[in-house]
């Protein structure tokens, strides 16, 4: 069985151990290292149709890296784009709802779908425009964030509410939707005012049963943070 392990707490590596005849695949670029034993290949994962849908839906490279062991067992390490933490998820009953940037890698037992969300979500969510990706078949699959990573456990009648750019991955069976703000306030108007002012912007509220995987640091933020370092727009 391949086995995902997390190594190191500040800007980890995705350490996966291949037994021969196993497949991964993964976002470009993002094998550091791999034995001998093993071969890359870059791929449309699903065809061209698919990569063209995921391309759309979480802005991730239109071919992906394939790894498999075919000269015997092999190791091999990954590293996701944001420097940030990695989770490990077993997809199986579980479908995994994945924002954009945050798929690093899974087995290849695991299909990466496309699905359409609703107009609200896709305008003001920024979980993937009016397409987000949907992990489901059965396998190991892993997300990575900004910052460090917590997974949040939602119960019926215990709803949670999380800033949008937090949000890493979830449970497809829980129910999202958008908001402006955090606090009840008479009309869109008012509600807007109250997020401008509040500095909190747009929130997602989960409810039902499931996980929700967040990350520490506003994804935001970052992407200003690397314009800033652009040469003119500073």
């Amino acid at each position: 069985m391949t086995q995902f392990t997390v190594t190191g707490d500040v800007d980890p590596f995705l350490h996966i151990s291949l037994k021969s005849g196993e497949k991964i695949y993964c976002e470009s670029n993002a094998m550091v290292m791999m034995e001998a034993t093993l071969d890359l290949k870059g791929k449309m994962t699903g065809g061209l149709g698919s990569a063209l849908m995921r391309r759309f839906a979480n802005g991730e490279s239109f071919f992906q890296q394939h790894i498999e062991a075919v000269r015997g067992d092999g190791d091999c390490l990954l590293s996701p784009t944001l420097p940030g933490a990695i989770e490990v998820l077993e997809v199986g009953s579980t479908s995994y709802m994945i924002t954009d940037g945050a798929f690093l890698a899974a087995e290849s037992s695991v299909n990466l779908n496309v699905r359409t969300q609703s107009l609200g979500t896709a305008i003001f969510g920024q979980t993937g425009g009016f397409f987000i990706c949907e992990a489901s078949g059965a396998g190991k699959l892993a997300v990575s964030g900004f910052g460090s990573s917590f997974v949040l456990d939602v119960e019926p009648g215990k709803d949670i509410v999380i800033d949008n750019a937090h949000v890493v991955a979830w449970d497809s069976r829980l129910h999202h939707e958008i908001s402006v703000t955090t606090q009840q306030s008479s009309g869109f108007l008012g509600q807007l005012v109250n997020s401008v002012t509040s500095g909190e912007g747009m929130v997602l509220k989960f409810s039902g049963r499931g996980k929700v995987v967040i990350c520490s640091r506003n994804r935001e933020n970052f992407a200003a943070w690397l314009l800033k370092l652009i040469p003119g727009n500073g």
